[in-house]
């Protein structure tokens, strides 16, 4: 067998064509080692996971098992780290949620990984004057009082909450929703590859992945699952940072919702949250009492 360990035959499996995300969850749950895809028979991998002749011969085919440890030892020479849930580097509160990405793609400081101290910030992409100065009014107390803060590098709050976390000296994540060889947006390939030295720079695609609308859904569920809580700041009734938000209760963690004007559109979203139950959030303190009442801070 070309593959020597189950990680490997894991990333492998995770790049096949026709393999969904159900099909692997399925055959990770009846055999860890992943062995048995590539030692039982055609007729039997049909049956169990509803492959066709055709993707199995490509699953099994030694071309692309080489080309795929080929690629491996590229990421290597350009620093990617690939993490997977078999890993014990693979952080904890991600390996908790109920669709975690069985594959990580990381450039960056991995020991981040592990720091628990973690927020996320999302929120509009189009902020007013008063959203960037409510982000920088909950953003810098807590990065001074060491916080990581996580986002997702897009356009208006995310960008501006990973430029303020780096300017007063703080440590961040930016997860993607693509893969590293086509930073998205554009306009932001600099910090990326400033994060991706000193701090932390995640997706769950591989780096030839192009963006595409249904992956940044996905890459919000990681944004919230890093984090002890989400912090959103201007959203709109219909609108992303929404879907961080209900994806965060959903993975029973904290939702701390900033409020503004009733007269602000970009504020509905997050007035809505506080309705359903979103943590009302006007200051730090907020935020730091919250989770004192839920574990030591």
């Amino acid at each position: 067998m070309l593959f020597y360990q189950p990680k490997d035959r894991l990333v492998y499996l995770s790049q096949c064509r026709g393999i969904g995300r159900k099909t692997l969850t399925k055959m990770v749950a009846e055999d860890r080692t992943l062995e048995c895809i590539f030692t039982r028979s055609t007729v039997e991998l049909q049956q169990c996971y509803q492959l066709t002749p055709e993707i199995l011969k490509e699953i099994r085919d030694e071309e692309n098992i080489k080309l795929s440890r080929k690629k491996s030892d590229t990421y290597k020479q350009q620093n990617i780290h690939l993490v997977t849930i078999f890993d014990e580097q693979y952080p904890e509160s991600l390996r908790e949620i109920y669709d975690p990405p069985f594959v990580l793609y990381i450039k960056g400081q991995l020991d981040l990984l592990q720091n628990t101290k973690s927020l996320s910030v999302v929120g509009t992409r189009d902020p007013s004057s008063n959203g960037l100065k409510s982000l920088k009014k909950i953003i810098e107390p807590l990065v001074y009082r060491g916080w990581m803060i996580v986002s997702g590098l897009a356009y208006g709050i995310d960008i501006n909450a990973h430029q303020l976390t780096l300017a007063c000296g703080g440590k961040t994540i930016a997860v993607l929703g693509n893969g590293f060889d086509h930073i998205y947006p554009r306009e932001h390939a600099s910090i990326a590859s400033l994060i991706g030295e000193n701090h932390i720079l995640l997706s769950e695609y591989p780096p030839e992945t192009k963006p595409a609308k249904w992956q940044f859904p996905m890459r919000n569920r990681i944004i919230s699952g890093l984090s002890r809580g989400t912090i959103i700041i201007e959203a709109r009734e219909k609108s992303g940072s929404l879907i961080t938000g209900d994806q965060a209760l959903q993975q029973g963690r904290e939702v701390f919702a900033v409020p503004g004007s009733i007269l602000e559109p970009r504020a509905a979203g997050t007035h809505r949250l506080i309705q359903q139950g979103a943590k009302l959030t006007t200051n730090v303190e907020d935020i730091i009492e919250e989770l004192s009442n839920i574990s030591h801070v």
